[in-house]
């Protein structure tokens, strides 16, 4: 009798590739001072995209060439749980320990850009940064990196599962 291959275990292990690649566009972003360049905005959901379409091949290829659209977005959202878990923290970890600085050069950049703009009073200003700024605990910052990473994952899946899944001509096999 075969055994049926595990989501959990495929989620797991390409999670846990997908968060190391997330942790490492991270580094790169922070050491180059990028925080705000969409390029990385991109790279980022490249690589999610790229890692939910390699994990639902490798459980279809695991599962006799077979995957309903259940499995794949079950897979999908498990996948990114895990890569949203250690990339969150990561952030977290480089936030508070490493370079503590990140987030007030971040608010700088954003203060510098809204002053640009014109449209705001400096009140206006003001009161947009101290908003932010009670955004910005760690605690804050690693729930809403999970749920971001949950939440953003679940949409690429409902799309990706809907081209890779391919179901069993007999359901009862």
């Amino acid at each position: 009798m075969n055994e049926q291959p595990s989501t959990a275990r495929t989620s797991l292990k390409w999670g846990a590739i997908l968060g190391l690649v997330l942790m490492l566009i991270t580094l790169v972003m922070y050491l180059t001072d990028q925080t705000s360049n969409p390029l990385f905005t991109g790279l980022t959901l490249g690589a999610m995209v790229a890692f939910l379409i390699l994990s639902m091949r490798d459980y279809r290829s695991l599962n006799g060439g077979y995957m309903s659209y259940g499995e794949g977005l079950g897979l999908g959202a498990l996948l990114s749980t895990i890569a949203g878990l250690l990339s969150s923290a990561f952030i977290t970890f480089y936030n508070v320990v490493i370079d503590p600085t990140v987030q007030q050069r971040a608010m700088d950049k954003a203060r510098e850009k809204l002053e640009e703009q014109g449209v705001m009073s400096d009140e206006q200003i003001d009161q947009a940064m101290e908003m932010s700024a009670k955004f910005q605990s760690p605690g804050f910052t690693f729930i809403a990196g999970i749920f971001g990473t949950l939440f953003i994952g679940f949409l690429l899946s409902l799309i990706v599962a809907a081209f890779i899944r391919r179901n069993k001509a007999n359901p009862f096999e």
